[in-house]
């Protein structure tokens, strides 16, 4: 890969968004597209019937700003998509698929959208243009030429719409595997397994109007700054009502200091809102450890203030308190305190909080779900809530912060390698066949069956899934041994250069191109990170008559594949509604699809842990025992986490800036504690070498810059993917297989 620039470090900023986030924001946008197309789209992100953001997953309030209801992330995710520049068949002439291969990831993304499907065959140096019918041609062949449909793995990125995701999900049952890992097995799968276990459904409980009315907003593991800048002015709302903010994180993070809201005075010229109340600078994965030491507490003070828990609420309500009691006071308290790495007087501020207040909200990101243990790390989140009795009420419950703005959605619609009896059931019922029952290959399953020759045809519905996936250098070899990988894609990315013997490349539709069949205006919906389902409609012309729609793309390929499919798949992408009415007879809380998707603001599904009618097995809201963190690292390892800089959302590099941690001009630093950088004779901006051995597989990566840091001693954390080679491919949560991508054991040398 090309290398970058010598990386400038300076200070870590203070507060996040002001006035110069919109500067940035507007240069991006501008620098990418017309300004009259700028304007265009910006005037409608995140508006009611407007284009839903290709960003995170963050929902909108019913009240929209005039000034723009988006944010500087948010921008960049658009100015991505709808940037003018277009990566054509005379660019891959131009390029061979060695010299992509030594660029950046920033660089392959800056070259434009993609204009026509491109076929790599084997032993070509370049991408050729293929046309849509030949290239369709070429999947089904493989697809039926395989000994048996597990032999194929379709994979589907968190941007499909609910159409789309619908349709493949349909398409590949037909087909005959449930074979459809997806990218929340990557980031939120440890969510989805513990919120079903313990309340029945793997989303959040909470509204938008929820955080509002909260007295305590506990935020695990997640940087709203960078991930969910929106979120930031959700909780300046909440403080303003009275709420008190409780950061948990290793690093400190400069937007849960401080937001300067660009949207009032105060953010444009004053000093902002403190959004912090009290930081807990923890180390990292030590977060259950914390909730045990604070619930310890809480169950002593509450033998003088019984008050102090909801016993209604655990009486009439859950299951299992009792032994979720004696295990919890069972611990030793100090070591409990001396596991986290932060002090008493911390943790007795919290418990005080917690103890005098009721209405609870929980936040998290992939800092909770992203370990070996991340399933106990949100049933012990959960556990915290119940005995409050936080949840199923107004101002409190649970709120998993998803990272791409329909990955909820696509699981709503099926695309799930576990699919349940309802789902099959149903399908069974309205398309006249019998869809597989055996579980299919997650995320990592899918990898290392396509390592071992197992699985020999990949397809991927949107994404970067070698940059998203661990252990880069096995994954790569992974793709490489299929007979067929082909992508459906906006815009160049890594993993279109990591070919299998056949490669494909399937230009699509983003979110802000418009569509249209038979001189109607289409629309696709999408559901946010609250369980809201609305519409999106595009307003650009697509880059080239040659790009598709995701749902025609999948339809045409389920026409080349399939005999004597029983679905009209022409009917179905003549109309997007007639893709509704079929969605609205098969998954629950669809009912009247087409008629309530037309109110502005979307509509909510069902959902009991909102409600309080838990859906698990016995109807209770279930406590769990749940095991403490145990990574044990040598006494010359460090524990590593991946994260994002400032200009990046999910494996796209918007710029090479982090502005808010203070890197300019680079992506290879490594953040260590001050007293670690000593210890080890090092100093700012020394190259290092990050190294592992897991299961006797040596693992390395050269030329991070030393950056010393605000991060618990014994910590580190890098950025992501450039990080991900150090990632194990069989070090994953129980349960969830979600890859542990935030607690690495690692070695340092300079």
């Amino acid at each position: 890969m090309k290398q970058q620039k010598e990386v400038t470090i300076k200070e870590q900023a203070k507060s996040a968004a002001g006035v110069k986030a919109v500067f940035i924001s507007l240069q991006q946008i501008f620098s990418r597209m017309s300004v009259k197309n700028s304007l265009n789209v910006l005037s409608k992100l995140n508006q009611k019937e407007g284009i839903d953001c290709p960003g995170c997953a963050w929902p909108d309030p019913s009240h929209r700003s005039k000034l723009g209801e988006f944010c500087e992330n948010g921008v960049k995710a658009i100015a991505e998509e709808a940037m003018e520049k277009k990566a054509d068949p005379a660019f891959f002439a131009k390029h061979s698929v060695q010299d992509l291969q030594n660029q950046s990831d920033y660089w392959l993304g800056q070259q434009g959208r993609l204009t026509h499907p491109m076929i790599l065959r084997e032993n070509d140096t370049h991408y050729s243009p293929i046309s849509w019918k030949e290239a369709n041609k070429i999947i089904g062949q493989e697809l039926n030429n395989l000994n048996n449909p597990n032999e194929a793995a379709f994979y589907t990125s968190g941007r499909t719409s609910n159409e789309a995701a619908f349709l493949y999900q349909l398409f590949v049952r037909m087909y005959g595997t449930n074979n459809l890992p997806d990218c929340s097995n990557m980031c939120h799968e440890s969510s989805g397994v513990a919120l079903s276990k313990t309340v029945g459904i793997g989303k959040g409980s909470v509204t938008l109007d929820d955080l509002y009315k909260a007295e305590v907003i506990l935020i695990f593991g997640q940087n709203p700054a960078t991930n969910h800048p929106r979120m930031l002015a959700c909780l300046e709302k909440a403080k303003k009502n009275g709420a008190k903010v409780i950061a948990i994180n290793p690093l400190k993070e400069a937007g849960l200091i401080n937001f300067k809201n660009p949207q009032n005075a105060t953010g444009v010229i004053g000093s902002g809102v403190d959004i912090a109340d009290y930081y807990l600078q923890i180390k990292i994965n030590e977060d259950v450890a914390l909730l045990k030491a604070i619930m310890f507490k809480l169950f002593k003070l509450s033998e003088n203030k019984p008050e102090i828990l909801d016993q209604d609420f655990i009486n009439n309500k859950t299951a299992g308190f009792k032994e979720f009691k004696e295990e919890i006071l069972s611990y030793n308290l100090e070591s409990l305190i001396n596991k986290t790495g932060i002090t008493t007087q911390e943790i007795d501020a919290v418990v005080e909080l917690l103890a005098n207040n009721q209405k609870i909200i929980a936040c998290w990101g992939m800092g909770l779900t992203q370990h070996v243990n991340g399933v106990d790390n949100i049933q012990e989140v959960v556990n915290l809530l119940l005995m409050k009795g936080s949840i199923a009420k107004e101002g409190a419950g649970t709120c998993p912060v998803r990272g791409h703005s329909n990955v909820q959605g696509d699981r709503t619609m099926g695309i799930a390698e576990k699919p349940s009896k309802a789902l099959l059931d149903k399908i069974s019922e309205n398309f006249g066949f019998t869809p597989p029952k055996e579980h299919g290959y997650s995320v990592v399953e899918a990898i290392t069956a396509m390592y071992h020759k197992n699985v020999k045809v990949f397809i991927g519905m949107g994404g970067n899934f070698l940059s998203a996936a661990p252990d880069t250098n096995y994954t790569t070899q992974a793709l490489q041994n299929c007979n067929l990988t082909a992508h459906i894609s906006t815009k160049l990315n890594r993993s279109h250069l990591t070919p299998g013997k056949t490669a494909l490349i399937l230009p699509s539709m983003g979110r802000t191109d418009k569509f249209e069949k038979n001189g109607k205006a289409q629309f696709i919906t999408v559901e946010n990170s609250m369980g809201v389902v609305h519409s999106s409609k595009g307003v650009l012309t697509p880059p080239s008559k040659e790009v598709e729609s995701e749902p025609v793309i999948v339809a045409n390929i389920a026409k080349a594949t399939l005999k004597n499919s029983k679905v009209d798949w022409d009917f179905l992408t003549d109309d997007y509604n007639n893709i509704r009415d079929l969605i609205d007879k098969t998954i629950e809380g669809f009912e009247n699809f087409n008629e309530r998707v037309k109110q502005p603001i979307g509509f909510e599904l069902p959902n009991g842990s909102r409600t309080g009618n838990f859906t698990t097995p016995n109807k209770k809201a279930n406590f769990t025992v749940n095991q403490l963190g145990n990574i044990a690292p040598a006494s010359d390892e460090y524990i590593m986490m991946t994260t994002r800089s400032h200009d990046q959302f999910n494996t796209t590099i918007y710029g090479l800036d982090d502005r808010y941690r203070g890197i300019y001009n680079g992506r290879m630093v490594v953040f260590m504690n001050r007293e670690d950088v000593a210890k080890n004779n090092l100093k700012k901006g020394d190259k290092v070498t990050l190294y592992n051995n897991y299961n006797n597989m040596n693992r390395q990566v050269d030329g991070f810059s030393v950056v010393p840091y605000d991060i618990p001693k014994g910590c580190v954390a890098t950025y992501y993917p450039e990080s991900n080679p150090l990632v194990p491919i069989d070090l994953i949560a129980h349960s969830s297989h979600t890859p542990s991508s935030k607690s690495i054991k690692v070695k340092i040398k300079k």
